[in-house]
């Protein structure tokens, strides 16, 4: 019977790959977009990786706020349909009519600032509107909102 425990030795095979001491930054700015597949599952780029993971927690985050009171009314109904104190109305009327909705307005407030964190790390620009001020070094005139030139 044949040995077939061995193991390649060569070289080649024991040399580390680097990355060449490129920063997430200096590598984003490197990535042509246009060449990249987009993969939700295994994100190409370090600034898709982090999209991702705050897309994901965004997405757990709403499935606890929307499907939990509905959920423990189903598994607790006792405590959940029984009149809050004060309030004069079942406990789970008061976590979906309220906290759900709060729940989705603070979820966009904490996307929209995640999200600029990521901007900022891997220096994005975000250009609201066509209001821009012509560039000095461009000495261009910027064109009219539907494609033309101003007169």
């Amino acid at each position: 019977m044949a040995d077939n425990n061995t193991h390649n030795t060569s070289e080649e095979s024991n040399e580390l790959q680097t990355d060449g001491g490129v920063s997430d930054v200096e590598r984003e700015k490197q990535i042509d977009y246009l060449d990249v597949e987009i993969n939700l599952l295994k994100p190409a780029t370090p600034f898709m990786r982090d999209h991702n993971r705050i897309i994901l927690r965004g997405f757990l985050i709403w499935a606890v706020v929307v499907f939990g009171p509905i959920t423990a009314t189903r598994l607790f109904p006792d405590v959940m349909t029984s009149t809050m104190p004060g309030l004069g109305f079942p406990l789970h009327y008061f976590l979906i009519a309220i906290v759900g909705p709060a729940g989705a307005l603070l979820l966009s407030v904490w996307y929209v600032r995640k999200r600029d964190q990521i901007d900022e790390k891997y220096d994005i620009e975000q250009f609201a509107g066509t209001s821009r001020e012509p560039s000095e070094t461009s000495g261009q005139e910027p064109a009219a909102t539907d494609g033309g030139v101003d007169r």
